[in-house]
């Protein structure tokens, strides 16, 4: 059960800590959410882009997937940004 607690932001990342109700605190990290959509076709490609693609959610073109802004996913949607569009999610 939490009683009290806070919440900060930290870059792409919402830290809240709560206190239980016996009062040992609890940290939680809630990751900033993007929507990635892939904008242009995968065809002609090399392998390591249609597999990133594939690892992100995006099978055809037009097709959408909200993930956590983790920096793993920023480091994939950089090798592919020519290919997607990305927005933040509300």
């Amino acid at each position: 059960m939490l009683v009290a607690g806070y919440w900060f932001l930290v870059g792409n990342f919402k830290v809240s800590t709560a206190l239980t109700s016996d009062k040992k605190p609890v940290t939680r990290i809630k990751m900033k959410k993007i929507k990635i959509t892939l904008v242009k076709s995968p065809i002609d490609r090399p392998e390591r882009q249609k597999l990133t693609l594939q690892a992100l959610g995006l099978n055809k073109t037009n097709s959408t997937n909200e993930l956590e802004a983790t920096p793993q996913v920023l480091g994939m949607v950089r090798k592919v940004e020519h290919l997607v569009k990305v927005e933040e999610a509300k």
